[in-house]
Order: C-alpha cells, then structure tokens, then sequence
C-alpha cells in the first residue's frame, strides 16, 4: 500500500511519513476544534449536534491540515492536494467541460485554440513517442507536455526524463475504477491524448472526456487484425500465418471498443515470402515512425 501511495503521490519514504502524519494530526485538530465551537452554543448533543459537528469538521478540515502541513514542510503538497480533492467532486460532465474549456479558448481568453498540450500514453521501449517527440520539439503550436505510463521501468520514462517531459506512472485500481487520472492532465492542461504502445483499454469516462481527441495507431489494417490482445508480435505472427501479401499500419481515433474508433490514416507494406513476424515488424516500424507524427500534425491543425 505505502508503494502505491509513493507512486501516486510521486514523494519518497520520509515525505509520506510527513504527510501520513499531518492527516492524523490535522484530522484530530479539526476535530478538537469542532467539539470546542459547539461546546460554545451550550447545545446538548443530540442529532443536531451531530450534523453541526459533521458540517464544521468538514469546513475545518482542509485548514487543520493546511496550517499542520506548514511545521512537517508538506504545504505544497496539500496544497495540490486539496485542490485535487475539490476538483473530484465536480462530475464526469464537468470534466469533460472543463477539457473542452481547454480545447477551445486561448491564453487571452478567445475562443480558439492557441496551443495544443499533448500526453502521450505508452507502455514499453517508446520508439514510436520518441519520433513524436522529436517531430514536435521546435513546434511553436503543438508541446508534448507528459507522458503516461503503467509499467515501472518502461523505457518510454526514460525518453521522458532525457527530454525533460513530466511523467505519470499510473495504477490499474484508479485508471479503470478511479477517477481516471483526470485531475492529472487537467492540471498539465492536456488538451489531446496520443496512444503510442499503449496496452490498456481507455475508459470510457476518459473517452467522453476528451471526444475525438484520443488517438491510436494500429500495426495492421483495421479491421483485420484489431481486437484485445492483438498488439505487437501477436499481430504480425497472425498476419504471417494468414499468408497475407500486405500489411501496414492503421491510425484511428479511440472509442469503447479495442481498435474499433473511426479511421483516420492507413498505410501500406508488401509481405514476401520470406518475411518473419520480425522482419515485418521492421516494416511496421518504418511506416509508424514515418506517417504517425505527420498525421498527428494534420489533426491537431483541423
């Protein structure tokens, strides 16, 4: 469990000590000062004084714990926090407001978009988000402003940290149940997700979140091929056992269903009969990281 709070939080052993500590004692304060203000009504404890008390603590608390937080050093964190806390009760509906807010309305407060913050999801060795990357690195419209990743150790959390991208590792429990890590990326302000690799299917509060703005390639021509658990080598020994002649890459925009989202862009290769899955993986590889950032710029720019 303390692993998981140090990833989510993103803090080492002696800060979550620090801020374990502040919640027990911030809640025990908020507590004794709630007691204390009704004990100045004279009102006899029945259901009354039970709700007071309810409404009182839960007012007081996010102080109790700002104002501990401040001798423990953790203010910053409880800061963010609480603003994350606040931010949670809004619905699902309001967060997708919220990203539309961010789709549509400038700097100067126009309704127009005047820079596009993209997350790339990924899981493994990253090649493809490397090539984005790169593509967008001096782009004056388009900033690749974090990656997410849910597998410790990936080596896509290197390309980030060697770019000097923010990451995100994320848990399965609070992706798929939570609140999907919308908090995070309406904090980075992301305004468009870019799948690269990435192995988990998206939630569907995500996808409402961000309509039309998660996009996904494919190292197959959908709708052959597609399907939960057809990626990487699965695909392309399934291509080679078929004794197809051709292949390619399919880009689409994410729905529901695994590889099931309109398509935008497909290329192709030629399959010979002396192809491997390994060879056509390199053919695979040419196509991806030659179309997937162009095409990522064409949508970005309608």
């Amino acid at each position: 469990m303390f692993e998981k709070l140090k990833q989510r939080w993103k803090v080492n052993g002696l800060n979550l000590v620090l801020i374990i500590t502040t919640f027990a004692i911030g809640g025990s304060l908020c507590g004794y000062a709630g007691r204390k203000i009704l004990a100045l009504t004279n009102l006899e404890k029945g259901a009354l004084w039970v709700i007071l008390y309810i409404l009182l603590i839960t007012l007081l608390w996010p102080l109790c714990v700002l104002l501990v937080s401040f001798p423990f050093g953790q203010f910053g964190f409880f800061k963010k926090y609480l603003g994350r806390v606040f931010k949670r009760f809004g619905s699902s509906h309001d967060r997708g407001q919220t990203v539309a807010t961010l789709n549509n309305t400038g700097h100067d407060g126009s309704n127009r978009l005047t820079r596009t913050r993209i997350a790339i999801f990924a899981s493994g060795a990253g090649s493809n988000a490397q090539q984005i990357i790169n593509h967008f690195s001096s782009s004056a419209d388009i900033t690749i402003a974090l990656i997410v990743c849910n597998k410790p150790g990936a080596g896509i959390l290197d390309i980030a940290a060697n770019a000097g991208i923010p990451s995100l590792l994320i848990e399965k429990e609070r992706f798929f149940t939570g609140d999907n890590y919308l908090p995070e990326l309406q904090d980075h302000r992301i305004n468009f997700i870019v799948l690269a690799g990435f192995l988990w299917k998206i939630p569907e509060a995500l996808i409402k979140a961000y309509p039309k703005k998660i996009v996904n390639i494919h190292p197959a021509l959908l709708p052959k091929y597609g399907g939960k658990g057809m990626f990487g080598r699965h695909v392309h020994e399934a291509v080679i056992n078929n004794k197809e002649t051709e292949s390619g890459i399919t880009i689409h925009y994410v729905d529901e269903l695994y590889d099931h989202g309109a398509v935008i862009f497909q290329a192709t290769c030629a399959i010979n009969d002396s192809d491997t899955a390994d060879t056509l993986a390199q053919k695979i590889h040419v196509l991806e990281h030659t179309h997937y950032p162009k095409v990522i710029a064409e949508i970005v720019e309608k």
